[in-house]
């Protein structure tokens, strides 16, 4: 289910050693300690009074309230000049080392596809590898939250998407991650989604599927990404407007979510389009429906949903970059820059064709002006599915 890819000091200076003036020979004396009265015959012997002895005790008190102050002011400086360094490293040399890139879906999903693709182009570019990590599954949770609990070591991003950042703080009254603790880096491309069904289940029209779905209302299956995700909102939008209580089955990706309609596990869906270019060309699957207001170049017989009768569904999938809370803007600013260039490209913009996206990428000021409407949509399209918020219980 995996879619093509595009084709495409100066050496240390060393120390001279000077050489040092032989030691003088000692005198008898100079083995004697300047307030041993040897060391000066003449002189009287030390006072050893009370008040000699306080004031030696005080200088030693003092001593000893100094040392913490000493030693914490020398720690804050020490920590200061770390960082200072390691701003100024990233300033002048980032990357130092590979990117770790969480993407909170299953690998072979058209999103996970098209980062590894970018990984391969932007390589070169950056000098260092990006390092594919998935964490799918739940609606994306589990990878949000690894992302927010790592270190912002200036190396470590992830991908978001409508669920990371709009959906999941909105339907889940507990998250194990908060939104806010990942910084938004860029947003990369929208999704062509479609509503796909099973070729078993022998409809090939929206309205075939209302009438399949109110004849038998709990006999099918729906694949989802799981609760919350935006497949299992649409499935809730349908189970709502047509009275029906099909059931929502959790995949990890749109390509586990394809296979399963192949096997006819599930017989129902809304994903991606790129996910399931395959499956469509294996006869097994059919779509009946997709999300842009023009027809897609890539499925010219389908429908748009509007046409199908179902574009009163305001849900819309997109994904981006983010990055833990606290990572220099530096790096944020660097790799938003690259990754914007390459999805600018029209090789590269060629390719995202094929895989049923449409290229968006913006910088990070753009991405959170965005995120704040987003997050609109998100709360209009959960009063339409008419979704109470729920405690997360894992996966």
């Amino acid at each position: 289910m995996r879619a093509r890819t595009p084709t495409s000091s100066s050496s240390p200076s060393r120390t001279r050693r000077t050489a040092s003036t032989a030691p003088a020979p000692r005198r008898r004396t100079d083995d004697l300690r300047s307030d041993d009265p040897r060391a000066r015959p003449n002189a009287r012997p030390a006072a050893t009074t009370p008040h000699h002895a306080t004031k030696q005790t005080r200088r030693s008190e003092d001593a000893d309230m100094r040392s913490p102050i000493r030693l914490a002011a020398a720690s804050l400086v020490a920590v200061s000049a770390l960082a200072a360094g390691t701003l100024a490293a990233t300033a002048q040399g980032w990357p130092q080392k590979p990117i770790r890139m969480i993407v909170p879906i299953a690998a072979g999903s058209v999103t996970d596809v098209i980062l590894r693709a970018a990984a391969n182009e932007l390589q070169p570019k950056l000098g260092q590898p990006i390092i594919i990590e998935n964490k799918g599954g739940a609606a994306g949770i589990l990878g949000a939250t690894a992302c927010a609990q790592s270190a912002p070591d200036a190396h470590t991003f992830c991908a978001v998407y409508h669920n990371t950042m709009s959906y999941n703080p909105l339907l889940f009254a507990k998250l194990p991650y908060n939104p806010d603790d990942i910084a938004p880096v860029g947003r990369l491309f929208f999704l062509i989604e479609g509503v796909f069904v099973s070729s078993d289940l022998g409809v090939a029209t929206v309205a075939e599927l209302k009438d399949k779905i109110q004849a038998r209302p709990a006999a099918l299956n729906y694949a989802t990404l799981g609760e919350g995700s935006l497949p299992d909102l649409f499935l809730r939008w349908m189970n709502n407007q047509w009275n029906a209580k099909v059931q929502g089955i959790p995949y990890k990706g749109g390509g586990p979510a394809a296979q399963a309609l192949m096997a006819n596990e599930a017989q129902i869906t809304r994903f991606g389009v790129g996910n399931f270019l395959a499956a469509l060309q294996s006869g097994k699957v059919k779509a009946l429906a997709v999300s842009s207001t023009t027809r897609s170049p890539l499925l010219p017989d389908v429908p748009t949903a509007a046409e199908a009768g179902i574009g009163g569904y305001p849900g819309i999938g997109w994904w981006g970059l983010g990055a833990p809370k606290g990572t220099p803007p530096e790096a944020i600013e660097r790799l938003a820059a690259a990754f914007k260039t390459l999805f600018e490209e029209p090789k590269f913009k060629a390719f995202l064709d094929q895989q049923a996206v449409m290229s968006a990428p913006t910088g990070p000021k753009d991405f959170v002006a965005f995120l704040a409407e987003d997050r609109k949509a998100a709360e209009l399209l959960i009063r339409i599915a008419d979704t109470k918020p729920a405690e997360y219980k894992g996966d």
